[in-house]
């Protein structure tokens, strides 16, 4: 601050005609506290001060909601988003946009299975060492020789088309009082696209090898992106495989897709130290979760298909063996 000369005496004057003014203002009732808008340089909130000075906004044209009309942080963001018209306590914009057919059929199928399944999640983990490991010798002379890239995909459905040969009860559907059990496995993958989660299927896994699976996921995948699925594409499932680590879930519980009886959801692969032969070592592991329908699957059946599961992926050998 710069003071000017002279300024100290200029202010004796009114200085010394102070206290008579105070006598007068203490006699005087206080007024009532009322609502109003800030005054420019008016105290504010640490946050509301940091808002208002980011957003470049003058507290004095917002009008508070707080205590004894004091502007809030709320208040100022509120101010922010309309633009800085109208109320900022009243700005609470809206836009109703009817649900797409898909959206509409996705509720619908979301809320049959709420409505009509006992459903049940049960978890496991997977080390992904030797999964990761057969990619990155093989993946290269893979590519070469199908022109399609080994994923991790391919993967979880061989190994699911196994263990669902051993386990039939997940691989089977009621149908009103009966069960009906479906000697082939054709399995649903989940693929998100613009217009919401849909569910291709990849028949008789239980028969191709790695390339034709990861071809055949490869076809839906764009025939998805493009638009292009059909309804013969989606339907006859008999269980459902999706993968919410593509979007980095590290955990969750997948909803079975009726009339099926179970789905396997995979989930983000991040490095943890773990035990292994009495060493802790580093290793690139997976949650993996089977929600299934406790009406017909028991939960030791649900644990088991997770073990076999857990198994194969963790010795690839098992997988290209059936064992």
């Amino acid at each position: 601050m710069i003071i000017e000369e002279g300024a100290v005496a200029a202010a004796a004057p009114a200085a010394e005609a102070k206290p008579a003014a105070a006598k007068a203002e203490a006699a005087a009732p206080a007024p009532a506290a009322k609502s109003a808008p800030a005054a420019a340089g008016a105290e504010l909130p640490p946050g509301a001060r940091f808002t208002a000075t980011k957003d470049g906004i003058d507290p004095a044209q917002v009008e508070g909601t707080g205590r004894r009309g004091a502007v809030t942080k709320e208040d100022l963001v509120n101010y922010a988003r309309s633009g800085g018209a109208g109320k900022a306590g009243g700005a609470r914009p809206e836009e109703r946009v009817p649900m797409t057919r898909i959206r509409k059929r996705i509720a619908e199928r979301l809320m049959q299975s709420k409505d009509s399944i006992a459903m049940l999640t049960s978890f496991n983990e997977v080390n992904l060492t030797k999964v990761a490991a057969a990619r990155k010798e093989l993946g290269e002379d893979f590519q070469k020789a199908h022109g399609i890239k080994l994923g991790f995909m391919s993967f979880f459905v061989k190994a699911a088309a196994n263990a669902l040969q051993r386990f039939p009860v997940v691989n089977a559907s009621i149908d009103g009082d009966d069960i009906i059990y479906h000697g082939y496995a054709d399995i649903s993958i989940a693929v998100s696209t613009d217009k919401g989660l849909v569910t291709p299927v990849l028949r008789n896994v239980e028969r191709p090898g790695f390339a034709e699976i990861e071809q055949g996921i490869a076809d839906y995948a764009k025939k998805a992106r493009d638009g292009k699925l059909g309804l013969d594409d989606l339907q006859g499932g008999t269980f459902t495989i999706t993968n919410g680590g593509t979007f980095g879930s590290l955990m969750s519980t997948p909803i079975v897709n009726p009339p099926q009886s179970a789905i396997l959801g995979m989930h983000t692969i991040k490095e943890r130290p773990i035990a292994e032969n009495g060493q802790v070592v580093i290793a690139p592991m997976m949650y993996i979760a089977l929600s299934y329908d406790h009406r017909i699957i028991d939960g030791k059946d649900a644990v088991q298909f997770l073990v076999d599961i857990k198994n194969q992926l963790e010795n690839p050998n098992r997988i290209l063996f059936g064992l």
